[in-house]
């Protein structure tokens, strides 16, 4: 019988990939099938448009460090790098964007736990939570409902795991109205010889579903929520997954303590698509096929159909592969933990995936037609809007009547600016007692107990920036990643990026998503900073409007000592402060591009954003020997609000005033608003200078005295004179006023 339109389109399939599927079988599926073909070539699953472009990624982009890099890139459910001492660190950042878009608290909540499942699945003990959030203008009750749930659902997951939230960023823009992001990084740590894999390659193994019961939540997350456009009139609250951080605390030490037993050949987590895609790709990964017998499935609801069994995505559930003689021994593990485990299928030499129910067969496929989507290469074309927002002249942005101190005040004040504290308060960032540097600086701190190292974990990204100039804007996001790592002293050692974007059907998005891609690579190859995991969340869309281009990029770095970790604040009177990177008295109108200034001030997001890239790889260097050598005190680093807001912050987090001595033109919105990149505002002892200046030289690096830290009021020469309590508190209250 032909399959409908209706059919499809709830499973975002189109005709010519249904007629695909036709050539590839040679035969109709049965509606089990269907829908497993609808999850697994869905865009979530099977990365249809952007997986050529993926392929732009190196794993060892320059070539110049020895790789630390122990994983392959998509091969695994995160990347693994090394971090010597026989210990390895794995991390990855995905998205829950559309659940979170119907469902705040349990879109954002399984989000959390997803990640961690992705860093179990690796065999690694999850260490540390980071994220990243997007909402639209906190004036549209919607926009504050969707941000209090989100925040609600973070908060209450990751604290119930016992695993710390220890860094963020979240940023307001119209461009996410109705439509935002939550991005949730994981990091973990694990023996670099005790990598777990998820490839099933042993015939005749085992297949164990342990964990949560499986239910009606999240059927059709992966094909009908996550690879399509919002439409007023779908109903998508059943599509959303319900989350039990409680069971998922013990479902990650069962696990591990399986693992531990060296018994498990391979562990997989079911997140999009369910028992599908965990069990599919396992065996696929392996070369094998499975043999699924799902009445073995245990099921938390009635009367549930091999369709809604296959395609359920309930979360809090694993897939471990094990040889038969070892089966009672994963069971007791799971038995003391109190965690359910049923045999629940067998890897099959052939590569065929066969489901029954007891002994009737619902499904029998080949393996690789339905692995394998379909993949898509578009020819991208920027849209005349975007052309027009570039080519804008920024000289003929008039300097605002409220003057310097005034304009520094309203900055201080808004919400992507001010103070995040009323937001990580709520998550337990201390849990584990590894936390040595914790929010609100550049970037978290870890201590790797048992050594001397640290590691050093960020997350950041700029719509702005890509909408104007995708491929600068990608380049900009890797270097500010890194710049915030070499803050802490910290070396970069990888990336990871989740690709937040509108619908890749449209020209302008694909040029958007390619130029992303390879400014992303192109800066990865200069900074030597390998990308070894990711996710890519495409169909940012509601009512036609497509979010900003949004690449987020999460960091690792290394500290080899963790007492060098540096943080943002100024760390005492006396010090002079300095800028590596520019000179600040050099004007150039083009700053502007992008900058928080430009679209709060002015309401406009025009310009044309650059970067040096290789001005930023010295910039760095120099900042982390400067810490390692034990020059600089505190480092922080000039993006969000220019060079005035970044020695704000400084003296604000360190409770002490600065008294600004360089010069500052009549355009003082560029001097001191203006986001040029490749810039650090670093403090030193005044009589370490004559140490400092021949160091950056060699680094072919210019540095400027900008003034020194004392007092009690923060003076930019005679533009700004406020007392310290001042803008601390605007720069405190600014979020909470916001968010009501």
């Amino acid at each position: 019988m032909a399959v409908t339109k209706e059919t499809l389109d709830e499973i975002a399939l189109s005709r010519a990939e249904y007629d695909l599927i036709l050539e590839r079988l040679d035969r109709e599926p049965n509606p089990v099938e269907l829908g497993m073909f609808g999850a697994l070539w869905s865009e979530h699953c099977g990365y249809k448009h952007s997986r050529p472009l993926l392929r732009r990624f190196n794993q060892n982009p320059a070539g110049q460090r020895p790789s630390r890099v122990l994983s392959q890139t998509g091969a695994e459910n995160a990347g693994a790098v090394d971090i010597g001492d026989g210990l390895a660190v794995v991390f990855k950042v995905e998205s829950h964007n559309h659940p979170s878009a119907v469902e705040p608290l349990q879109g954002a909540a399984t989000g959390v736990g997803g990640i961690v499942r992705d860093i179990l699945a690796m065999g690694a003990r999850p260490i540390a939570l980071l994220n990243s959030l997007r909402f639209g203008p906190l004036d549209d009750p919607q926009n504050k409902y969707l941000f209090h749930g989100v925040v609600d659902g973070i908060s209450w997951y990751g604290n119930c795991i016992g695993v710390p939230d220890v860094a963020g960023e979240i940023c307001f823009d119209e461009s996410y109205s109705q439509n935002p992001l939550v991005n949730a990084m994981c990091v973990g740590l694990v023996p670099a010889d005790t990598i777990a894999t998820s490839a099933a390659s042993e015939v005749d193994n085992v297949m164990l579903l342990v964990g949560a019961g499986t239910g009606r939540d999240g059927i059709h997350g992966a094909s009908g929520l996550a690879s399509r456009t919002f439409e007023e009139e779908v109903e998508l609250r059943p599509t959303v997954q319900v989350g039990n951080p409680f069971l998922e605390k013990v479902l990650i030490e069962a696990c591990l303590e399986a693992l531990d037993t060296g018994l498990v050949n391979a562990i997989q987590d079911l997140g999009a698509a369910g028992l599908t895609s965990a069990a599919i790709e396992s065996a696929a990964s392996g070369g094998r096929g499975i043999r699924l017998d799902i009445s073995q499935v245990h099921q938390r609801e009635e009367g549930m159909s091999p369709y809604e069994v296959m395609l359920s995505e309930s979360q809090e559930r694993m897939l471990l592969v094990v040889a038969p003689e070892n089966v009672p021994a994963i069971k007791a593990v799971m038995e003391k933990w109190d965690v359910t485990c049923r045999e629940i299928g067998v890897i099959l030499a052939e590569q065929t995936a066969q489901v029954a129910v007891g002994s009737e067969l619902v499904v029998d496929l080949p393996i690789g037609p339905l692995s394998e989507a379909p993949q898509y290469s578009l020819e991208g074309k920027p849209s005349e809007e975007d052309i027009r927002r570039r080519q804008s002249n920024l000289d003929l942005v008039p300097l605002p009547q409220d003057g310097p101190q005034e304009t520094l005040i309203r900055l201080l004040a808004s919400p992507n600016i001010a103070n995040k504290e009323g937001v990580y308060r709520q998550y337990d960032h201390q849990v584990q007692t590894n936390t040595v540097v914790g929010p609100g600086s550049d970037a978290a701190v870890l201590r790797i107990k048992g050594t001397d190292k640290a590691i050093a974990v960020t997350i950041d990204g700029n719509g702005r920036l890509c909408q104007l100039d995708p491929y600068q804007g990608g380049q900009i996001v890797v270097a500010e990643v890194c710049r915030n790592l070499s803050c802490s002293g910290a070396l970069p050692l990888a990336i990871t990026d989740c690709l937040n974007f509108g619908s890749p059907e449209r020209p302008d998005v694909y040029n958007q998503l390619e130029q992303a891609i390879q400014g992303i690579a192109d800066a990865c190859r200069v900074l030597e900073v390998p990308v070894v995991s990711g996710n890519v969340s495409l169909y940012n869309e509601s009512r036609g409007q497509a979010i900003f281009p949004t690449p987020v990029v999460g960091g690792l770095g290394l500290l080899e000592v963790a007492t060098n970790a540096t943080r943002s604040a100024f760390a005492g009177e006396g010090l002079m402060v300095v800028l590596l990177g520019a000179d600040p008295s050099l004007v150039d109108v083009d700053d502007l591009a992008g900058s928080e200034y430009l679209q709060r001030i002015h309401g406009r997001v025009e310009g044309r954003p650059k970067i040096d890239i290789d001005l930023e790889k010295r910039v760095q260097a120099l900042c982390r020997e400067g810490i390692g050598q034990g020059l600089i005190t505190s480092a922080h680093d000039c993006s969000e609000g220019g060079l005035a807001v970044a020695l704000a912050e400084c003296s604000i987090q360190g409770g002490i005033g600065f008294n600004g001595d360089f010069a500052i033109d009549d355009r003082w919105d560029a001097v001191l608003f203006g986001e040029r990149q490749s810039r650090i505002v670093v403090s030193l002892p005044g009589d370490l200078m004559n140490a400092f200046v021949p160091l950056a030289s060699s680094f072919g690096v210019p540095v400027f005295i900008l003034g020194y830290t004392g007092g009690d009021r923060f003076q930019l020469k005679e533009q700004v004179d406020l007392p310290v309590s001042q803008i601390t508190e605007v720069w405190n209250k600014g979020l909470e006023v916001a968010s009501g």
